[in-house]
């Protein structure tokens, strides 16, 4: 396996890692912290955390017209493509938490199962305003692992101002070591 795929796939067991670690912190908040405007991109917690989400249906959807992606993306295909990128998907933290987990499993076993020669491959899609784009595969892959990365970070900033700490947020705890 090539070294983009490895990283590939080391991006998707920390974004599932980091999103296990936010809403165990987010769920320690009332119902109404959760809600609480903070002034973020995308007001509080709740909107931050559905955010992400929106985002990854939406890129998983351009994602799955790709051949080799398809089959494995079939539960984001039926899925409906969120409205506008401050969508509410769910109000309700616990439905909110399954579903996250549910993305995550998918998008790991999705990379999981690409190909060397899937990264040299372009994408076409079309963005929320209707603008048609051919990008590289991989970048775009990448894309939606920094997207959930700088979106986390607000996040974090928003649990931090309720005093709530979820631990180590680098993406070196999980790089094995090299064999000797």
């Amino acid at each position: 396996m090539a070294t983009q795929l490895k990283q590939l796939i080391l991006l998707a067991e920390y974004n599932q890692l980091m999103n296990q670690r936010q809403y165990a912190a987010a769920g320690k908040l009332s119902d109404t912290q959760l809600r609480e405007d903070k002034g973020a991109f995308f007001k509080s917690v709740l909107g931050s955390l559905n955010h992400i989400l929106v985002g990854d249906i939406i890129w998983l959807k351009r994602f799955s017209t790709h051949l080799s992606s398809q089959e494995v993306l079939s539960d984001i295909i039926i899925m409906n493509k969120p409205a506008s990128l401050d969508a509410i998907l769910f109000e309700n933290f616990s439905q909110l938490k399954a579903e996250r987990e549910k993305i995550d499993a998918i998008i790991i076993k999705w990379v999981n199962q690409l190909v060397d020669t899937d990264m040299d491959e372009c994408i076409v899609y079309t963005n929320m305003r209707g603008q048609a784009f051919s990008k590289p595969f991989s970048s775009l892959i990448n894309h939606l692992f920094l997207h959930q990365v700088h979106h986390r970070g607000q996040v974090s900033t928003l649990l931090s101002q309720f005093a709530l700490d979820f631990g180590e947020t680098d993406l070196i705890e999980i790089i094995d070591d090299c064999k000797t």
